[in-house]
């Protein structure tokens, strides 16, 4: 694999996730209670000896570089390894900010023609999945293909999200579809790209399309060069709060598919402050906790119920967590009650505040296609006061603070802000 070029893509603003991404890139979200987004794609690249990769960043890009450092918890570190970390190059001639998949790449070319490879592997950097990336490039080379599309089928509700294909029997792409209304399939791409070198630069330097899916797939198409991998692993596009729980919840399904530890997916803890800083989690006589993830630093006196926790949180007596995502350093005091909530970083929770948990009233009234089944999101560095009744499909954005709450209540689909 000495001779594949990887190039992540972490440049998107990922929108669909709502106030999780208000303070960091998409690919840095925190995951799974040790992890970030972007640690599957890195881990993927180290799994598969891969030992040059470019991350292409640009929306609020701070955490995602600190995260990622020199590479070395991944391996790619070294006098052959190498990460380079690559933000547009704005206010040189003929640059500009990332204007869409094709473009990030184009305006990267230098990069890649200074490293020389047969082959270029473009990846997704918000995507939650295991894979073996010698397996498609090896079947890549071996089918004599130009582009090679990994592909999965996908529940048909779904397919108006992704690029659909049809392929022949020789497993080339003859029918692609970007985002279609009504598909006429159900194999989806996974934003995974095989590319032979000179094909992808060339192809690049006559066009100024700017979007791999919707421009440079479907002519290469044209060409009979694309070709699909159908691939039946694991794998979620986490790119929405709903696809963010539920892969969550999968996490704590044995029988999902999803498992970060087998698959070897690493982080870097130094980023993190975990090696040394965290404790083993304190689990004290009378607490309860039930198919959950608790990581390192984690104080429980009350009940955890199939939630994932982040180092650091305390969960109090007589409080209640069921159905969440609790990240760093979260605090719950006595007599909480927290269901189906997705709680960002060092949030605290006043004594007996009862969040989500009832039934859906309504879609959240400024954002209906993100909060519709339940979930209430709380974002980084909130209070909730004590006694507090928050309803489902709300929003309360980050560094609201106790004194900011005018009464104590937030009805079902509200969005609270400054």
């Amino acid at each position: 694999m000495r001779d594949t070029l990887a190039i992540i893509l972490a440049g998107g603003v990922g929108s669909r996730l709502n106030i999780l991404v208000k303070h960091r890139a998409k690919p840095a979200v925190p995951f799974g209670g040790i992890y970030r987004i972007i640690d599957f794609a890195l881990s993927n690249v180290m799994n598969s000896d891969l030992t040059r990769v470019a991350v292409l960043t640009q929306y609020k890009p701070l955490s995602l570089m600190s995260h990622i450092g020199d590479g070395s918890a991944w391996d790619l570190s070294g006098r052959t390894r190498e990460v380079k970390i690559l933000p547009p190059r704005t206010g040189e001639e003929d640059s500009d900010w990332y204007k869409g998949t094709a473009d990030a790449v184009r305006q990267n070319l230098d990069f890649m023609e200074s490293r020389p490879s047969s082959q270029i592997l473009i990846l997704s950097g918000d995507h939650v999945y295991y894979m073996d990336y010698k397996d498609m490039v090896s079947h890549h080379r071996a089918i004599g293909a130009k582009v090679t599309v990994a592909m999965m089928t996908v529940p048909w509700e779904q397919t108006s999200q992704f690029g659909i294909g049809i392929l022949d029997s020789q497993g080339r792409i003859v029918d692609w579809e970007e985002k279609p209304k009504k598909a006429k399939s159900n194999l989806a791409s996974m934003g995974i790209y095989v590319f032979d070198t000179d094909y992808l630069v060339n192809s690049l330097k006559r066009t100024t399309e700017t979007d791999f899916g919707h421009h440079i797939l479907p002519k290469a198409m044209k060409d009979g060069e694309l070709f699909g991998y159908v691939f039946r692993g694991y794998w979620r596009d986490v790119g929405t709060i709903q696809a963010f729980w539920d892969a969550h919840m999968d996490l704590l399904d044995p029988s999902s598919g999803l498992d970060p530890q087998t698959w070897g997916i690493v982080t870097n803890l130094e980023a993190g402050s975990m090696p040394c800083d965290w404790p083993p989690a304190h689990v004290v006589p009378g607490a309860v906790i039930r198919n959950s993830a608790v990581s390192a630093g984690c104080k429980v006196r009350g009940k955890v119920i199939n939630s994932v926790l982040s180092p650091g949180v305390s969960v109090e007596s007589d409080a209640l967590i069921k159905d969440s995502i609790i990240m760093h350093r979260c605090s719950i005091a006595k007599g909480c009650i927290i269901k189906k909530v997705i709680a960002d970083k060092d949030v605290r929770f006043g004594p007996g505040a009862t969040i989500g948990g009832s039934e859906p009233e309504k879609p959240n009234t400024d954002f209906p296609s993100h909060l519709n089944t339940g979930i209430t999101l709380i974002g980084k560095w909130a209070e909730i006061p004590p006694g507090a009744v928050v309803g489902g499909n709300c929003i309360i954005y980050p560094k609201i603070s106790a004194q900011d709450w005018k009464n104590k209540r937030l009805r079902g689909g509200s969005t609270f802000k400054k």
